[in-house]
């Protein structure tokens, strides 16, 4: 009852995925740095999660892990699961007793899948604009490939939620760890463009800052800052920039135009 997208960037792994049910991203998606990602669903297995990614760590690629995971299951006539490794190819597999229309398609680091869909052009669309789109950043091609499923249709059943999750190594929040997305619509009438405007949000809040695009705080700049720092009370931008969660754009001497952009609305009230 979901339809996803698993794929690899360079070093990144991720998962898309939508579906007419509450809180997908807490069940379907899992992903681990220099090892893989894999999503679990239709009758969803979440013990596929933590086992799928230890045999990736092992060395496992994608159809040993599909592999093994249906060898062990009963149920796997009723599931769905799509894995990417490190290298190669995807893997997708939807079991035959998957609510119509089911299946997938898996190809150089990628694999799509869903069930319940209105048809095939939903797998079809997703895979169109995966493969159009290499120029975005990995998040932004990820959700787009999903969006383009949701107009093409989607699940059968209407709409409720969708999540994205990303591994990169060392790139998460602040340099902290290795997850640098993970966004969840749990409960929504239009969960693939709520998805997409928190896509958005995070970048302001968490993306860096072009060094290209910098601008050297001096002369009549030095000023207008000062000024505008004093307008919302504070006393550095600094202090103003961690409050507004902006602290991750900052660069000695120099500004981001998005944080003084930011500034100068905040100053305007």
């Amino acid at each position: 009852m979901t339809f996803s997208i698993v794929a690899r960037d360079g070093d990144a792994f991720g998962i898309a995925v939508a579906s007419k049910f509450l809180a997908v991203g807490a069940l379907v998606p899992a992903a681990e740095a220099g090892s893989g990602a894999l999503a679990t669903q239709a009758w969803a297995n979440v013990a596929y999660r933590p086992q799928g990614l230890a045999m990736l760590r092992s060395g496992v690629g994608p159809e040993g892990v599909v592999a093994a995971l249906l060898a062990a299951d009963d149920g796997r006539v009723h599931r769905q699961l799509g894995v990417v490794g490190p290298t190669g190819g995807g893997a997708t597999f939807t079991g035959e007793e998957c609510l119509p229309w089911a299946g997938g398609v898996a190809g150089e680091g990628y694999a799509i899948q869903g069930n319940v869909l209105t048809g095939p052009e939903v797998v079809r669309d997703i895979e169109a604009v995966w493969l159009a789109s290499v120029e975005l950043p990995f998040a932004d091609r990820l959700v787009s490939a999903l969006a383009a499923g949701d107009a093409a249709g989607g699940d059968a059943r209407g709409r409720q939620s969708a999540a994205l999750y990303v591994v990169t190594p060392g790139r998460g929040i602040a340099g902290w760890g290795d997850l640098a997305y993970d966004l969840r619509v749990d409960d929504h009438p239009d969960p693939v463009r709520e998805l997409g405007r928190l896509l958005g949000i995070h970048e302001v809040l968490h993306g860096t800052p072009d060094p290209a695009e910098l601008l050297p705080v001096e002369g009549e700049l030095a000023q207008e800052v000062a000024e505008l720092l004093v307008l919302v009370g504070y006393d550095s931008l600094d202090r103003w920039a961690g409050v507004e969660n902006l602290e991750g754009r900052l660069v000695a001497g120099r500004i981001d135009p998005l944080v003084l952009a930011h500034l100068r609305a905040a100053a305007r009230g």
